[in-house]
């Protein structure tokens, strides 16, 4: 689809300047974009690879000189990434799903499929589901017994809805997302070695063989509005009550969250976080890449925790966490500067140890 520079500008709320009749049929990089790309050069530091490209207009930082760039016209940006989100939703082809209803697709009888709605290869929707007007449901898609799906959903390739779970509108699921799998959860009949070593904190000596015996998950799943689930991503339903994602979180690749976790509203979590089972995160809470929380914990309003940050006790509400243990993010950088020098420290104390040994061995070579 074409978009004129002048609609685009208007779209993204700012101005433009130059020939605004020009159409574009997509954004590219500045030094690959053609006569009917639209060159993102939104930082100065991208200003030179519009020479080397060909784009007759461009989305530039507010300043830029859009003549000397060789320019026909430009858009002008404040907030490069939130205009960037305006940029690819216009230009977004969606994920190319057939509206209807595929012949191969197994719709039982009893669910309740809203107007509207694609449903592509090979899907499974079971006895009892219902799924909102507009859903968009891609290719070998399941969807368990007594699940509800809000309108405008999208569920691409091989997404896994178990049974009785809730979600709300404009859920999306990229593919092979599950949610609604059990919880990971086991006990021994006897007191395990695993009890005897959290409790004592030490070793947990002796043990017997015996086997784990599984905690059944009857709860469910129970999503917010506008939540968006990243590929492979697994969320596990609760033990007894459901495990809960508030309206607005988005989740990326390969998240795990445990069984009775409560994620608050407008959350991210980046790829490879774990969230442990029965731990509360409160809303806008930011988990950078690989972090992760332990069990019955709770983690604050607010709270940003860096890539790599493991959460092992509560966190106070707005909290900016780093490291292993968490700690403050001032006193990781600290701790890390300190990490540094230790080589430095070792070969200093080596030297005076090695000072204080002549300086004994002279002493006693001088007692009369």
């Amino acid at each position: 689809m074409k978009h004129a520079v002048s609609d685009i500008a208007n779209a993204l709320g700012t101005r433009f300047e130059g020939d605004g009749t020009i159409t574009v049929i997509g954004a590219a990089e500045p030094a690959s974009a053609g006569p009917e790309h639209l060159a993102m050069a939104m930082d100065r530091r991208y200003g030179d690879g519009v020479a080397k490209g060909r784009a007759r207009a461009a989305v530039l930082w507010e300043g830029a000189d859009w003549r000397a760039l060789g320019l026909e016209a430009a858009i002008f940006v404040s907030r490069p990434r939130l205009a960037m989100s305006g940029l690819t939703r216009m230009f977004d082809p969606g994920p190319g799903l057939t509206p209807g209803i595929h012949p191969s697709a197994l719709i039982h009888p009893d669910a309740d499929i809203g107007a509207d709605a694609a449903i592509g290869p090979f899907a499974v929707i079971g006895k009892g589901v219902r799924i909102g007007a507009r859903a968009r449901i891609a290719e070998h898609v399941s969807v368990g017994e007594d699940a509800a799906i809000g309108d405008d959903a999208l569920l691409l390739a091989g997404v896994r809805i178990g049974p009785r779970v809730t979600i709300g509108h404009r859920f999306i699921a990229q593919p092979g997302a599950v949610i609604g799998g059990d919880g990971f959860s086991f006990v021994t009949e006897r007191t395990s070695h695993v009890e005897q070593a959290r409790a004592s904190m030490g070793d947990p000596g002796q043990t017997e063989a015996q086997p784990w015996l599984r905690i059944h998950s009857l709860g469910g799943v129970s999503i917010g509005d506008d939540v968006e689930i990243g590929a492979n991503t697994t969320v596990d339903r609760g033990t007894v009550r459901d495990t809960v994602i508030g309206r607005g979180s988005k989740l990326d690749n390969l998240v795990q969250v445990g069984h009775n976790v409560v994620i608050g509203e407008d959350c991210l979590l980046c790829g490879q976080v774990g969230v442990a089972g029965s731990t509360r995160i409160g809303n806008r809470v930011v988990l950078g890449g690989q972090a992760g929380v332990v069990d019955n914990i709770k983690v604050g309003d607010d709270v940003i925790a860096g890539a790599g940050t493991l959460i092992t006790s509560n966190a106070p509400a707005g909290r900016f966490l780093m490291g292993s243990p968490a700690v403050r993010a001032e006193q990781n950088v600290e701790i890390y500067k300190a990490q540094r020098r230790l080589p430095r420290i070792l070969a200093q104390v080596a030297e005076l140890q090695k000072t204080v040994k002549n300086l004994v061995d002279k002493g006693r070579d001088e007692t009369p």
